[in-house]
C-alpha cells in the first residue's frame, strides 16, 4: 500500500495522474489516511532543508492543491461539507505530524565521532604495454606517446586521445581506464565519444576505435556514454551479462558485479540490448530502461534523473532499500558496511543528497526515517535497526 501511495504522490507532483488515479488519491485524502500522511512526511523530511518554514512555504500549497482538485460529480451540500471537513482534518493532521516528525528527528540527530570525505576525480590509465599512469597525479599536457598517438590530460582533468598517423596504430592494442572506490573520471575516446566512469569501474577500448568496423568497448561497473555519431561504425558496449549496440546516443549502463541485475537507461537516440545467456534482444526508446537478469530482459519507463544522478553530482533514492543505497555509498566513500541488524537492509528511503557531502551528512538524512541508525568506525559503517 505504501508503494502505491508513493506512486500516486509522485504522479500528482508531475501532473501525470490519470482520472482513476486522481479519484484514488482523493479518496485517501478525504478518508484521512494515516499511510498517506506517513508517505508525505517521508517525502518532506527527505528534502535538503527540512524545517517548519519549508513545510509552510513549500508543502502547505501542495496539500491545498490536492484539496483543490475538482470532483467529477457535484455532491449535495451536506455530503460536500462532510468531505471538506475530512479533507481539512487530513491537512491539519498531516501538518501537525510533519512538524512533530521534524522536531523529533532534530532531537535524535547525533554527531558522529569520525567522518569520511566523499570521492573525487581519481583513476588509473593502463597502456597497451602494461604501463600504469595515475591520472589524478599526472600534470596537464601530454602524459603518453606512441607511434602516431598522443594522450593529453586537459586542465579540467579530461583525457583526450589524438591520432595523427592512424595507419601506425595497432588494431589489437588496448588501453584501460579504471577508477577505484572513491574515484570517478571523464574520458574522450579516440573516436570522439565521451565517457563518464563512476566509482569502482573500468572501461577497455582499442586505440584505433574510430577506424574499426565496430567500435567495441568493455565495461565493468557504471558509465554514462555520449557516443559520437558514425553510422558506418556501430558503437558496442560489452559487459559480462549483455551487449549494447548504438549508432549515436546518450545512455547510462550500471553493470556492477555485486548487483543482481544490469540496467541500461536511454536518454537520447536508440540502443539494442542483447542478453548474452538467452540471446533475447530489446530495442530501447528514449526514457526507457532495460533490466537484464538471469531470466531475461524487462523494459520499463525509466526514472532518468535517478539513473544519472551520480553523474550530475548527487544521489537520488526512489523508495530504495538501504542495502542497495549502502552499496552505492560504499563505492563512492570507499568504506565497508556491516549490518549489526540484518533487518535494516529492508528499510526503504526516498530522497536526494549531494555526493560531495561528507558521509555523516548522508547518513543523517537516512536516519530521518526513524528506522535505522549508523555508527562510523574509521572506514566502516555499522548499521542498526531502530
Amino acid at each position: 500500500m505504501e508503494e502505491r501511495i508513493h506512486y500516486l504522490l509522485q504522479q500528482f507532483s508531475a501532473n501525470k495522474l490519470s482520472p482513476a488515479e486522481r479519484e484514488e488519491l482523493l479518496a485517501l485524502v478525504d478518508g484521512g489516511s494515516t499511510i498517506l500522511t506517513s508517505e508525505i512526511v517521508k517525502m518532506i523530511t527527505a528534502e535538503e532543508d527540512c524545517t517548519t518554514e519549508v513545510l509552510e512555504e513549500r508543502w502547505n500549497p501542495v496539500l491545498n492543491k490536492i484539496l483543490a482538485i475538482d470532483r467529477p460529480k457535484p455532491a449535495p451540500r451536506r455530503i460536500l461539507m462532510n468531505t471538506l471537513k475530512w479533507a481539512a482534518a487530513a491537512v491539519v493532521f498531516i501538518t501537525l505530524s510533519v512538524t512533530a516528525y521534524i522536531s523529533l528527528n532534530k532531537k535524535k540527530e547525533h554527531v558522529f565521532a569520525t567522518d569520511v570525505a566523499p570521492g573525487k576525480n581519481k583513476a588509473i590509465l593502463t597502456l597497451a604495454d602494461g604501463k600504469k599512469i595515475s591520472l589524478s597525479d599526472a600534470t596537464t599536457g601530454n602524459i603518453a606517446e606512441d607511434a602516431g598517438l598522443s594522450i593529453t590530460k586537459t586542465a579540467d582533468g579530461q583525457l583526450v586521445y589524438n591520432i595523427s598517423e592512424p595507419e601506425n596504430v595497432d588494431d589489437k592494442r588496448l588501453n584501460t581506464i579504471s577508477t577505484p572506490n572513491g574515484g570517478q573520471w571523464q574520458i574522450r575516446l579516440p573516436d570522439g565519444s565521451t565517457v563518464w566512469l563512476n566509482a569502482a569501474s573500468s572501461i577497455q577500448y582499442p586505440l584505433n576505435i574510430g577506424k574499426a568496423d565496430q567500435r567495441v568497448v568493455k565495461l565493468d561497473g557504471e558509465a554514462y556514454f555520449e557516443v559520437a555519431k558514425d553510422k558506418l561504425h556501430p558503437f558496442i558496449v560489452e559487459t559480462d551479462k549483455q551487449s549494447v549496440e548504438v549508432l549515436g546516443t546518450h545512455f547510462n549502463i550500471n553493470s556492477y558485479r555485486d548487483e543482481i541485475v544490469t540496467k541500461t537507461t536511454l536518454l537520447e537516440g536508440s540502443v539494442r540490448v542483447l542478453h548474452k545467456s538467452t540471446n533475447e534482444t530489446e530495442v530501447l526508446k528514449p526514457g526507457e530502461q532495460s533490466i537484464v537478469s538471469a531470466s531475461g530482459i524487462d523494459v520499463k519507463e525509466a526514472d532518468v534523473d535517478e539513473a544519472i544522478a551520480w553523474k550530475e553530482g548527487y544521489f537520488k533514492f526512489n523508495n530504495e532499500k538501504q542495502v542497495s543505497i549502502l552499496r552505492k555509498l560504499a563505492r563512492w566513500y570507499n568504506v565497508e558496511v556491516e549490518y549489526a541488524d540484518p533487518e535494516a537492509k529492508e528499510v526503504m528511503y526516498y530522497g536526494t543528497v549531494s555526493r560531495f557531502e561528507k558521509i555523516s551528512k548522508v547518513l543523517t538524512k537516512l536516519e530521518q526515517t526513524g528506522q535505522v541508525r549508523f555508527d562510523i568506525k574509521t572506514n566502516k559503517i555499522i548499521v542498526y535497526k531502530e
